[in-house]
Order: C-alpha cells, then sequence, then structure tokens
C-alpha cells in the first residue's frame, strides 16, 4: 500500500491527511491555526506565529502518521493553503518577523501608494491581481517603510506554504499559483516582472522562483521526520493555492469547468486556456491566476456567502434553534419568498460589481411575509448572486460554462444546493470525494512522485460520482424573471447606500 499526505493550512485549521492513491482519506488529524494581536497600539494588527504555524503542523502530521500500521507506506507529501501571508527568513533560516495575516489592515497606505504609482489597471494587465491591502508586495513594502533593519536582513520572504516547505526540506521555492498573489507575476511569461519589482523599489532576491506545482523541491530533512513522524528522504512537493487545489479532484481543472466553493465565503473559479486580462475582466473584480493544473489558467471571483446566513442566525434566531430549524422555515416558504427579496451586499460588493460602499437590503416586504419567507429571501439572494458571476465569468472571459462541480461546507444544505440549480437552471455536480483541498495537494504529491502521469490520471483515480442536483424545469422561468429584478437592486440602491455609507464611516 502507498499513501500521500496533503497539508492543509487554512485560516482556522491545519490539517493533514492521509490518502491511498484512489482518494480514500486513510488517516488525518488537525490543530487550531493560532493567531495574535501582538501590539496593544495596534488592536487590529493579526498576525500567525511562525513557530505555532510549524509546530501545529507538525503535530497534526505526527498524529495523523502515528494512526498508520506502517507510515514508511507514505511516497510524497504537499502543501496548500492561503495565499498572500509571507514571513522574512534570514540565511539561517530563522524567522524574523511574524506573518502578517490577511486579516491585518496595516498595509491600506501602501495599497494607496501602488494605486498612484502604478494603478490598478496597469498592474492587472501583466499581473491578473486586483489590488487589494493583503498582497505580498504590499507587506513586503510595509517591512521596508516600518521595519527596515529587518527587512536588510531578510534572505527570504517565504509565503505561508513556502515556509511549511521550507521546515519540512529546507528548500526555498514556490509554485506558480502561490506566486501570483504576490502583485510580482507577469502571468502572460510566469516570471516575475522586472518592471513591478523596480517600481516598487523591491530586492528580486527576496522572491522565491516559482516552478510548477508538482515539482519535487526535496526530501522531508531529519529533523522535520522527527517533529512529523514523516519519514526521513520523503519527497516534498508544491502544492499551491487551496481552492484551485480543491479543484483537482472535482475534475474542474478543464476549460468551461468551474469549481463553486461555498462556505463563508463563495468562491467561483473557473478553468482557462491562457489568462485574459483586459480592463473590463479587472473592473468586475475577477482575479486571474496560475492553475495548479499543468498548462492552465483560472479566473477567480468571490463574494460573501454563508457569514449572511450566520449573521441572520445570531441576530435573528430563536433560543435552541438550530440549523435544521432555519432551513426548514426557509423550505416552508414559496419559491420567490412571497415577493421578498434580498440583495447580499452586507459586506460591500466583491463580485461581480466592486464597490466597498455598496450594502445589503431587503425589498419586496409586506405585513404577510414570515421569518422564513426571509429566510428564504437570503438563499435565494445569495444564488442570484452567484448566476451573476457566471454570467460576468462568461461575458468576461468570452469562455462558455458547460460543468459546475461544488465543494465546500454548504453541499450539506441539500435545499441550497436544489435552489442553486433552480435559479441558475443548470446542473449543480457534488462530488462524493473527502476532503477536496488537501486531496488536491496529494494529488500533487502523487504526481510529482510518479504516481500519477497528470492531473487528468489522478481525477480517474480518485473521482467519485456523488450526487447531481438537476434544476426544476418549471421554475426556469420564475427565476429567469426573478433573476431581471434582482439586477435592478443594486443600481436603484446604490445612491441611496452610498450617502448612509458617507454618513456612518
Amino acid at each position: 500500500m502507498s499513501y500521500l499526505v496533503g497539508v492543509d493550512l487554512g485560516s482556522t485549521s491545519i490539517k493533514a491527511v492521509v490518502f491511498d492513491p484512489e482518494g480514500n482519506r486513510v488517516a488525518s488529524a488537525s490543530r487550531p491555526t493560532e493567531r495574535r494581536h501582538p501590539d496593544p497600539a495596534h488592536p487590529e494588527w493579526t498576525v500567525w506565529p511562525p513557530e505555532r504555524i510549524w509546530g501545529g503542523a507538525a503535530e497534526a502530521l505526527r498524529e495523523a502518521t502515528g494512526a498508520l500500521s506502517d507510515p514508511r507506506a507514505i511516497r510524497a507529501v504537499a502543501v496548500t493553503g492561503m495565499g498572500m501571508d509571507g514571513v522574512p527568513i534570514d540565511r539561517d533560516g530563522k524567522w524574523l518577523y511574524p506573518f502578517i495575516s490577511w486579516l491585518d489592515p496595516r498595509t491600506e497606505p501602501q495599497r494607496r501608494w501602488w494605486l498612484d504609482h502604478i494603478g490598478a489597471e496597469s498592474q492587472f494587465t501583466i499581473t491578473g491581481n486586483q489590488l487589494w491591502p493583503i498582497m505580498t508586495a504590499l507587506r513586503i513594502l510595509w517591512m521596508k517603510e516600518n521595519e527596515p533593519a529587518i527587512l536588510a536582513r531578510t534572505h527570504k520572504w517565504l509565503l505561508i506554504e513556502d515556509f511549511l516547505n521550507f521546515m519540512l526540506c529546507a528548500a526555498c521555492a514556490t509554485d506558480y499559483s502561490m506566486a501570483s498573489n504576490t502583485l510580482f507575476l507577469d502571468q502572460r511569461r510566469r516570471a516575475y516582472s522586472e518592471e513591478l519589482i523596480a517600481l516598487a523599489g523591491i530586492d528580486r532576491n527576496l522572491l522565491c522562483d516559482p516552478k510548477p506545482s508538482g515539482t519535487v523541491i526535496g526530501e522531508v530533512t531529519r529533523a522535520a521526520a522527527q517533529a512529523t513522524g514523516l519519514p526521513e528522504g520523503t519527497p516534498v512537493a508544491l502544492g499551491g493555492h487551496d481552492y484551485l487545489c480543491a479543484a483537482l479532484p472535482a475534475g474542474a481543472f478543464r476549460p468551461g469547468a468551474v469549481l463553486d466553493v461555498t462556505g463563508t465565503w463563495e468562491i467561483v473559479v473557473a478553468a482557462l486556456g491562457e489568462p485574459v486580462l483586459t480592463p473590463e475582466v479587472q473592473r468586475m473584480g475577477i482575479i486571474i491566476e496560475s492553475h495548479v493544473a499543468q498548462d492552465t489558467y483560472a479566473a477567480m471571483n468571490a463574494s460573501v456567502a454563508a457569514d449572511m446566513l450566520e449573521w441572520f442566525r445570531k441576530e435573528c434566531g430563536r433560543p435552541g434553534e438550530d440549523w435544521t430549524a432555519i432551513i426548514d422555515a426557509a423550505r416552508a416558504s414559496p419559491p420567490g419568498a412571497k415577493g421578498a427579496m434580498f440583495l447580499p451586499h452586507m459586506a460591500g460588493s466583491t463580485a461581480p460589481i466592486l464597490d466597498p460602499r455598496a450594502m445589503g437590503g431587503f425589498v419586496g416586504l409586506r405585513s404577510f411575509a414570515v421569518r422564513g419567507d426571509l429566510i428564504r429571501a437570503i438563499f435565494e439572494g445569495l444564488d442570484y448572486q452567484f448566476l451573476e458571476i457566471l454570467g460576468a465569468l462568461e461575458s468576461g472571459l468570452g469562455i462558455r460554462i458547460d460543468r459546475i462541480a461544488a465543494v465546500g461546507g454548504a453541499i450539506q444544505n441539500e435545499f441550497w444546493m436544489q435552489n442553486k440549480a433552480d435559479v441558475t437552471g443548470l446542473s449543480i455536480e457534488v462530488p462524493a470525494i473527502e476532503e477536496a483541498t488537501p486531496l488536491g495537494a496529494a494529488i500533487l504529491a502523487g504526481i510529482g512522485a510518479g504516481i500519477y502521469r497528470d492531473e487528468g490520471d489522478a481525477y480517474e483515480h480518485v473521482h467519485r460520482p456523488g450526487r447531481t442536483y438537476e434544476p426544476d424545469p418549471k421554475l426556469r422561468s420564475f427565476y429567469a424573471e426573478g433573476f431581471e429584478r434582482y439586477k435592478r437592486l443594486y443600481p436603484a440602491l446604490k445612491d441611496v447606500h452610498g450617502s448612509i455609507f458617507e454618513a456612518t464611516a
């Protein structure tokens, strides 16, 4: 028996999962991802302590590998996870400053500098990045301006997955998908843009050279073997960005396929044959990055999703009411929620309209509306938003979407999945796979170890058909009309919400 290990470094937990080559989970363990607020003068500053990132990963790996009868059967390991956060290390491999978390807002001044001196559209035409404060280049600029002595001592700036790889095998490397988050990667060449590096005044040598995902970069060292339980000499392969890894076992890595990852946020990822770096795509809030699949690109759009339901449960729920009761209340409401509609912009609008001043709202309420109608309106509003994102991907990228695969926490909610199919008029496939994200990393480990020829071969081994939600043809015209009304909500409320935003900012 052979095993493959995927490590998933998330914002909530660090998971270590052992799979067999058919994609079956053999053992797993997790540890919480610890965050800290180290500066009392800046309580909003948030960091990940490097010692706990490595410590949590090592503990999870040790527990998972300890459950195996023969850990020597592990053929390779790869890491996946969140994208932009990085840590400076010196030439001896010692970290010099904690990871500045994506939750930390301190780099807003650097974002404004980048906007003024380089420009959002100009850099998008090279990198495919949206200009968010969390991007890696802005963290390095912050360090340059606020901790120059530390940056002067820095040998490499390791992205958070690359840090775990370094701790496992002592190699400084990154993959194309992770490098896509830096604001420096020229997507057409898949190499760093010397122009952008020069404009930012950053030392090119700080950045790890990008390579294809699945590339073996080293072997587990003796010290790492003692810490993790992985056999010394186990190959370490490059993984990649978490939602792109999840696309591999879901089969959503070919052009025309879309991966829908729905949890707190909804992340919609379309596979592309080449990067589309037009101003129109940039204005839609779409991100273009290199995929973990070979010779493939990805277009990503994301918006807040289940967090809207969590807000309603927290603020409008009843004592002792669980999610089953809330979903049942939504199911009891008829399609269209008796006219109630919900605009899900309570955290601003990110996709396909970029407007941080946008706000959420219920409309169409009358005296006969009940709680279940409001809950159903939230589900329908989120699904209209998903349909709007799909339309933006098709029109902006010039593609035709012919397959949607869904993963994430929301797939447990059958009502939501069926309503999503009904609203979009599209089939929604929910493959019967366990732990899609770490399984994607394990697939890349398997490619590096030669167990699979490529992503297609791996997919044939791990694919489980699962369930497909088919749209109800009787609701097609009903929801098509509802979508036309939904699209008028944001323009109708834009000025009102903008004035409220200014008055309460």
